[in-house]
C-alpha cells in the first residue's frame, strides 16, 4: 500500500485515525498502530511480513541480552552479541538483497553457471533493517535501555508512516512517545497539512516529471542527443527530489497525526554550494546513521585528513551498496566519495568558511552551478540501467557543440510530448519549489491565512489525479 493511493486515503488511513481517537489509552492506541503496520506492509508483501516481524523480534532478544550483560559487567559478550546482531542483520540483507547480483556477476565475469536464489526482496528492507540495527547498537552503546515489551519493538520498527521509505528513525527519538503521547487538534492539523502538502508534491509534480524522464531514459540512444539528455537529466534531478522528499513529508505529517514527532529528512538539497552540503540536506537520516554507526567508529576526522578521506570513501561505497544491487548504484557511491575527497584537499569546492568571513557571492555562485552538476550527472548514474548507459548519457550531456544540426534535430524528437504547456509549467513550479521559498513566506500572515484555503484544493487535485489513474511509481520503494 502506498500514501498515494485512493485505498490509503480514503479507507485505510481515516480508519485508523477515527480508531486511534476513539480507542483509550496509548497501550491500547499502540496495538492499534502495530496492527495497523502490519496489514498496511502485508497489503503488498503478504509473505514478507514475516520477514519483518522475525527481525523486529531477534533485534529485540538481542537487545535484552546485551541489556542484561551490560547490567551485570560482562561488556566482552555485549559486545559479542551485538557483532553477531550486525552480521545477522547484514547478512539476511545481503541475501535478499545481492545474492543474485553477486552470482550474476560470477557468472558474467568467469562463465560460471550459478543458479540465482529467485528470492524477492521485500520492499523497504534496507529502511527497517538499519532502523532495528541502530536500535540494538544504541542500547549497546547505553543511549537507551532495552524495551521489555516485543511489541513495543516491533511498532518502532513497523510504524506505516516511515515502514518502507523512511525516514530512517532512531529508538531514542520516539521512546517518550512510544509510552506516553497525546494527539492534539493542533498538532493533527499541522500533520494534516504537511502530509497534503507531501502528497501534492508527489501527484502534482514528482509524477509528472516522472513521465519524463522514464520516457527519455527507456528511449533508444540514437534518438537522445543533448538537448534531451539535459532534460531528461533534469526531470529525474527534480523527480527524485519531489518523490523522496514528498514520502518524507508524508511520513512527518502521519507522524504528528498520532503524536510522534520524526527529524526532517530533507532540506533543500539543491541549492547546496558544495557536495559536502548536499550529504547534509539529503536524505538526513541515512546520512546521519552511516555517520554514527560507520564514519565514527572507523575513525571519522579523529586521525588525520588521509584517514578521513579514506574513511569517507567507505562510506560513500558503503552508501551506493546500500541503495541496490546494481554496478550504477556503486558507482554513484563512489563517485560521490572522489568529490567528498577532492573536497578534503580543495578548500575553496568543500563549502567551508572562516567563521569571521563574508560571504563571497561569487564563490558562493560558482559553487552551486558546481554542486549542482556533480548531483546532477550523478543521478544520471543512478537512474541509468548500466553503467554504459551513464556513460552514454553523459557524454550526450555535454556532446552538443559537436553535432550536425540534423542530429540535434533527430535526437530531440523525444522531446515533442512534453513540450505542452502542462510539462512546462510542471518543470517551471519545480525547480521554483526545490529552493526554500517556502522559508522565506512562512512568516506572511496573508499566505497562512491562504494555506487553509490552498490545502483542501491541492488534496482535491491529487484524488482528481489518482482517480485518473496517473502514473505513481515509488523510486525509494525498491531500496
Amino acid at each position: 500500500m502506498v500514501f498515494s493511493s485512493l485505498t490509503f486515503l480514503c479507507v485505510f488511513l481515516p480508519v485508523i485515525l477515527i480508531l486511534d481517537r476513539v480507542l483509550p489509552g496509548v497501550r491500547t492506541r499502540n496495538v492499534l498502530l502495530l496492527i495497523a503496520s502490519l496489514i498496511f506492509y502485508a497489503y503488498g508483501e503478504p509473505a514478507c511480513v514475516f520477514i519483518m516481524i522475525a527481525s523486529c523480534l531477534l533485534n529485540y532478544v538481542y537487545a535484552l541480552f546485551i541489556g542484561e550483560s551490560l547490567d551485570k559487567g560482562n561488556n566482552t559478550l555485549a559486545k559479542i552479541i551485538v557483532a553477531v546482531s550486525v552480521i545477522q542483520n547484514l547478512g539476511v540483507l545481503g541475501l535478499y538483497k545481492y545474492a543474485d547480483f553477486v552470482t550474476g556477476t560470477i557468472n558474467g565475469w568467469f562463465g560460471a553457471s550459478i543458479k540465482p536464489t529467485g528470492l524477492v526482496m521485500p520492499i523497504g528492507i534496507s529502511f527497517f533493517t538499519f532502523q532495528a540495527m541502530s536500535y540494538v547498537i544504541d542500547v549497546y552503546r547505553k543511549d537507551c535501555k532495552a524495551q521489555k515489551n516485543p511489541f513495543t519493538v516491533m511498532l518502532y520498527v513497523s510504524f506505516f508512516p516511515q515502514l518502507v521509505a523512511g525516514p530512517i528513525v532512531k529508538y531514542h527519538d520516539i521512546e517518550l512517545e512510544l509510552s506516553n503521547r497525546k494527539e492534539t487538534p493542533e498538532e493533527t492539523a499541522k500533520g494534516i497539512r504537511r502530509f497534503i502538502c507531501g502528497l501534492a508534491k508527489k501527484c502534482l509534480i514528482a509524477n509528472y516529471v516522472a513521465v519524463i524522464a522514464d520516457a527519455l531514459f527507456g528511449a533508444q540512444q540514437s534518438q537522445i542527443g543533448a538537448l534531451s539528455a539535459w532534460v531528461g537529466a533534469i526531470a529525474y534531478m527534480l523527480q527524485i527530489y519531489f518523490d523522496f522528499s514528498a514520502y518524507s513529508d508524508m511520513a512527518v505529517g502521519l507522524g504528528l497525526m498520532f503524536g510522534f514527532h520524526f527529524k526532517e529528512n530533507f532540506n533543500y538539497p539543491y541549492i547546496s554550494t558544495s557536495i559536502r552540503e548536499f550529504w547534509r540536506r539529503w536524505h538526513i537520516s541515512l546520512s546521519t546513521w552511516f555517520k554514527e554507526y560507520l564514519y565514527i567508529p572507523l575513525g571519522g576526522n579523529r586521525k588525520g585528513k588521509a584517514r578521513t578521506v579514506i574513511n569517507k570513501f567507505i562510506v560513500f561505497l558503503a552508501t551506493g551498496i546500500w541503495h541496490g544491487a546494481n554496478w550504477t548504484f556503486i558507482f554513484w557511491g563512489l563517485y560521490h566519495g572522489v568529490f567528498q575527497m577532492i573536497e578534503e584537499y580543495i578548500r575553496p569546492l568543500s563549502g567551508k568558511e572562516k567563521k569571521d568571513a563574508k560571504p563571497n557571492p561569487v564563490l558562493n555562485a560558482l559553487g552551486h552551478v558546481y554542486a549542482v552538476l556533480v548531483i546532477m550527472v550523478g543521478f544520471v548514474f543512478f537512474r541509468a540501467d548500466t553503467l554504459s548507459q551513464g556513460f552514454f548519457w553523459a557524454k550526450e550531456m555535454f556532446a552538443g557543440p559537436f553535432m550536425s544540426t540534423s542530429e540535434i534535430a533527430m535526437s530531440n524528437v523525444q522531446l515533442l510530448p512534453f513540450t505542452t504547456p502542462v510539462y512546462i509549467v510542471v518543470m517551471i513550479f519545480a525547480i521554483v519549489l526545490s529552493a526554500p521559498i517556502k522559508l522565506k513566506l512562512q512568516d506572511n500572515r496573508v499566505l497562512q491565512k491562504v494555506t487553509w484555503v490552498v490545502t483542501p484544493v491541492l488534496l482535491a487535485l491529487c484524488i482528481m489525479s489518482l482517480a485518473g489513474g496517473a502514473y505513481n511509481p515509488f523510486i525509494y520503494f525498491r531500496f
